[in-house]
């Protein structure tokens, strides 16, 4: 493959596990950084080896040399940071939660499609090996029709009203932040939305979500319950139960081992990566754009735009919406 130059918009924390996975990427350049802070492009670029730091998100993205930008901002100004790429012909891979609603995911998606320009929410998670193997086995028939997935990720955070986290004005709370893996889990076992849903957010201080569960109905039998929190530890574990056995992912947001239950006993795959994991997602930029591809096949857009919906619903019917949204906001 081509030597293929990343931008990254936004060198903030989750930044940082981009890059490193970038580094163990053959072909991967670590090309440019772009923030409105000068001072900490120059300070990222400088410990992970970009060539370049701009001092504003206009400047990288219209830099001729990059290939594709990677997206980290807080997820409420996603669209603005994606738009801006798309509008001067960037392929984009925009960090999870996509948006902080689906009415600002179908405007990122509708000018991705108009310009025939390649969109792909960092799900990393998918991209994993011990995701792919879990798929593998279903795919497989190693645990029959499947009937039944759990998954949780939950973590005990201090409040902190000027926090991301605790800021409903930054869209926070434990649904957008987490919760996502969660339901994109559900939505790649099942292929689809949920038929039927009930949901429940027990809001904080802040009015953010500080928990929130879900259980999830499909048509023909299938179900779902997934806990997001950032008040409480969890045992961060998905589930996947069929009517011939079970197939258990610990730790499974970033999780390297498959444990496997079945008419044949138990098995135990061990799947380990180098560097943070970042690297597959990017990798299955780099592979569709070789392609010719504008959407990833494993994170079509038409899946992330039903997800966030999904999302939507469960605030949406527990009363909660941010200062940023109007009345109606679908």
């Amino acid at each position: 493959m081509r030597e293929f130059k990343w931008g990254i918009l936004a060198p903030g924390n989750i930044a940082n596990k981009f890059a490193q996975g970038l580094a163990v990427i053959p072909g991967a350049v670590s090309w440019a950084v772009g923030s409105r802070d000068l001072a900490r492009a120059r300070e990222f670029a400088g410990k992970y080896g970009f060539h370049k730091a701009y001092g504003s998100y206009e400047e990288l993205a219209g830099d001729k040399d990059v290939d594709a930008i990677y997206i980290s901002t807080p997820h409420p100004f996603h669209e603005e940071a994606v738009l801006l790429c798309l509008s001067h012909g960037k392929p984009v891979l925009c960090e999870k939660p996509f948006a902080a609603n689906r009415a600002q995911g179908e405007r990122m998606v509708a000018l991705a499609r108009e310009k025939n320009l390649f969109l792909m929410e960092a799900m990393w998670t998918r991209f994993l090996p011990s995701t792919r193997k879990a798929m593998a086995l279903i795919e497989e028939g190693a645990i029959g029709k499947v009937r039944h997935v759990s998954a949780d990720f939950g973590f005990r955070t201090e409040v902190r009203p000027s926090g991301r986290l605790f800021d409903p004005a930054l869209a926070g709370g434990s649904l957008l932040d987490v919760g996502v893996y969660n339901l994109a889990f559900c939505s790649m076992v099942f292929g689809r939305q949920p038929d039927r849903l009930q949901s429940h957010l027990t809001l904080g201080e802040t009015g953010v979500d500080e928990v929130a569960t879900a259980l999830l109905n499909y048509r023909g039998g299938g179900s779902a319950f997934v806990m997001s929190a950032i008040r409480v530890n969890t045992a961060h574990e998905a589930v996947i139960y069929g009517e011939e056995g079970s197939i258990r992912l610990p730790a499974y947001w970033h999780g390297q081992t498959v444990l496997l239950d079945n008419r044949d006993g138990h098995q135990e795959f061990q799947l380990p990566f180098e560097a943070s994991g970042f690297q597959f997602q990017a990798m299955e930029v780099m592979a569709c754009l070789e392609k010719g591809l504008s959407e990833s096949p494993l994170m079509p857009l038409d899946e992330t735009l039903a997800i966030a919906g999904t999302m939507d619903r469960i605030r949406f019917d527990n009363q909660l919406r941010y200062p940023f949204e109007e009345e109606g906001t679908v």
